[in-house]
């Protein structure tokens, strides 16, 4: 068989040292020797070779949280970044034509409110919003795009609304069987509240939230019972003690996301290999944090993704897995760390390689730190200072149109 793309020497994750072929987009083997009828090798030797990362909680979406996944995904490795919640259904066109337009994958938790992040909170203060039949309709219409629902519940996004919106989300995942992720912040209403009413396969993101630090039987219960948990990182939903206490009580995360956004992404989340990193600090196993930022999130969500089974899409990454001692911070500033990392060298989305893109400029309603300005310049700097630079020097040169020898005329 002629394979479009073989990826060889590298170590493919659950297998070992081996070759891995592509062919119309999709794996097609994993095996020994394999490059020898290739249109294109890639030799990977001492790399490791993972499926494209899955990140469960992004924001990708139009609106105060939104950024733009492709100039991140190239040197991450996520390949499907699941927005959670940035549209509703009054917005959901707009991030359909983010989805239709990105070089990743953009699965899609509806918003319960109908207006979703156009703003950066409150979309829950006004259960006229919160429409039931309307998010129905919404999410029977789109199947191939909403895989769940979104709903935030924290005193700032449902003011005197409590649960209610939580009750009418579940009310939509029931309806169009579909699971529904709850985000967890400031209280009230009650975070055993929110915890009691979650079904087998719904999540709750957030869940080492310092500010929820969702700890105790409440917790235990939903586990057990099947919810799931999720990092989501996010720009103050993680705290490495709390972390730390619910590894001790057998409590891990199910899922590894970064809520990435337009806050976030400056910092202190930065990416989702980043936020692995972290969960290394913490102690979990390479493979334990690989799976959780892979298959599982495509499980909980029945995604055809975070697989390298032949047959399924040729979307991976490659990464080098670096070894040292290497800092990290978590929301509140708290430092450990890690044994080791991963460090993105190519991305896959259907056996294609992402090319470099460039971040847009930070839209002017984020807040950035003295620092934060001051490393963006820099790196504007650095890129600027790369690229007007020439390329080689004459002897990296070909002659590519040669002068006539004045001898032949």
């Amino acid at each position: 068989m002629t394979y479009d793309l073989v990826l060889t020497g590298g170590e493919v994750f659950g297998t070992g040292p081996a070759d891995l072929a592509v062919r119309d987009g999709r794996i097609a083997a994993i095996g020994p020797d394999l490059a020898g009828d290739a249109h294109t090798v890639t030799d990977v030797t001492g790399l490791l070779i993972t499926p494209g990362l899955v990140d469960l909680h992004t924001h990708v979406g139009p609106g105060y949280w939104g950024l733009d996944p492709d100039p991140i995904a190239w040197y991450s490795g996520v390949t499907t970044w699941v927005d959670a919640g940035s549209a509703g259904a009054y917005t959901l066109d707009g991030l359909r034509r983010v989805a239709a337009t990105a070089d990743v994958r953009v699965p899609v938790l509806l918003n319960i409110s109908a207006v979703g992040l156009a703003g950066r909170t409150g979309e829950s203060r006004d259960l006229a919003n919160c429409d039931v039949a309307l998010a129905i309709d919404t999410v029977q219409a789109h199947r191939e795009l909403i895989r769940g629902l979104k709903i935030r519940i924290d005193h700032d996004t449902v003011g005197e609304n409590g649960v209610e919106p939580l009750r009418r989300g579940l009310a939509v995942g029931a309806a169009c069987d579909v699971p529904v992720m709850v985000h967890i912040g400031t209280t009230p209403p009650a975070l055993d509240e929110v915890l009691d009413l979650l079904r087998p396969g719904d999540i709750v993101t957030h869940c080492a939230s310092g500010i929820a630090a969702p700890l105790g039987p409440a917790v235990h219960a939903a586990r057990d019972r099947g919810v799931l948990l999720d990092i989501g990182h996010g720009s103050g939903a993680f705290a490495f003690d709390v972390l730390e206490r619910q590894l001790a009580d057998g409590l891990g995360p199910d899922t590894i996301s970064t809520d990435l956004h337009a806050r976030s992404v400056y910092g202190p989340v930065f990416d989702l290999p980043t936020t692995m990193t972290k969960l290394l600090a913490a102690g979990l196993p390479l493979t334990e944090v690989i799976t959780r930022a892979t298959a599982a999130p495509a499980r909980a969500l029945g995604l055809n993704a975070g697989t390298l089974d032949p047959g399924a899409p040729a979307d991976l990454a490659v990464f080098r897995v670096e070894e040292g001692a290497f800092e990290v911070v978590d929301a509140h500033r708290a430092v450990r760390h890690a044994p080791l990392r991963l460090i993105n060298q190519a991305t896959y989305v259907a056996g294609r390689r992402l090319t470099p893109r460039l971040p847009a400029p930070a839209p002017p309603w984020i807040p950035l730190t003295d620092a934060q300005r001051e490393a963006l310049g820099r790196r504007e700097r650095d890129i600027r200072a790369l690229l007007t630079a020439p390329l080689v020097g004459a002897d990296g040169l070909a002659e590519q149109f040669p002068r006539p020898d004045p001898r032949s005329s």
